[in-house]
């Protein structure tokens, strides 16, 4: 693996989740999108990604698709905190590696992403740590999505 991998899986994570928002806005599937977006990145077929979303305190662990699904797009009954992230809608979202580390099939980045609403205004700062590996097709895929907010004091 190569660090490149990473950061060209981030940018494209980025660019799904603002995809996500303006499927969303066209009034579009954005659940098909979105759907399209956790498949294509996250290692859910080959089993358990740990997966710590942002903004959840209740049910902040997801172990499972639906998990994710719900956190990106919102309206699961078993997860009534989320609201739909992906759907904010977001403009564009930056990366910040602070550092990655790369051990065989297995890479691991710290830092901070920016995400810009489609409205404009304030950029969310979010702090996050990601696992990637090699699955058996090849294709890098998130095993471990840690974010939260900056603490405030």
């Amino acid at each position: 693996m190569e660090e490149q991998l990473i950061l060209d899986a981030q940018r494209a994570w980025g660019e799904g989740i603002v995809k996500i928002g303006q499927v969303f806005l066209d009034k579009g599937d954005y659940q098909a999108t979105a759907t399209a977006h956790i498949n294509e990145f996250y290692n859910y077929q080959d089993g358990t990604v740990l997966f710590k979303p942002t903004l959840t305190s209740v049910k902040q662990f997801r172990l499972d698709f639906e998990g994710a699904l719900s956190y990106f797009v919102g309206g699961n009954s078993n997860y009534p905190e989320d609201h739909g992230f992906a759907i904010k809608p977001w403009s564009d979202v930056q990366w910040e590696n602070i550092g990655t580390k790369i051990i065989g099939n297995m890479g691991v980045a710290m830092g901070n992403y920016f995400f810009t609403t489609v409205e404009g205004g304030d950029v969310v700062k979010v702090e996050y740590s990601f696992a990637y590996t090699i699955n058996a097709d090849g294709q890098l895929k998130i095993v471990l999505h840690d974010s939260h907010l900056p603490y405030s004091p």
